[in-house]
């Protein structure tokens, strides 16, 4: 069974895998970072945040000084659907920002239906909570 983690992400429960939600692609092992099979292009601070302010004339222009702050795309290497972006500290690894439980989230699972798309907001409703 397929899970909607994000828009972007789905695990393949029964494989274990990580995948693109748009192409199906596989992005790599479900218990570690997704990251590691993505992609990865690093921006120009001042191409996301145009400096404001002229650069020849002042210090700080409220674009991000590149010295400082890196911004990071990550994509799927198939498709090229976006799938998450960093702003980290210059030569900072990838954030794992997203740790599940998956065998928890596979006893969770085997009692619902599958969903071929993401459900959000007031149209979702978590099935009962047994204790």
């Amino acid at each position: 069974m397929k899970v909607f983690i994000t828009s972007m992400l789905t695990i393949d429960l029964d494989s274990e895998r990580w995948e693109c939600a748009s192409c199906g692609h596989d992005i790599g092992n479900a218990r570690d970072n997704y990251k590691k099979g993505l992609l990865v292009r690093e921006r120009d601070p001042s191409e996301v945040h145009a400096p404001i302010l002229d650069k020849e004339k002042y210090d700080f222009t409220f674009s991000p000084d590149p010295d400082w702050c890196a911004i990071l795309e990550y994509c799927c290497p198939n498709c090229g659907h976006l799938a998450e972006v960093e702003y980290l500290p210059p030569g900072h690894p990838p954030a794992h920002d997203i740790e599940l439980d998956i065998d928890a989230l596979k006893a969770q699972w085997a009692k619902r239906e599958p969903l071929d798309k993401p459900v959000l907001g007031p149209d979702f409703v978590a099935p009962p909570h047994s204790h």
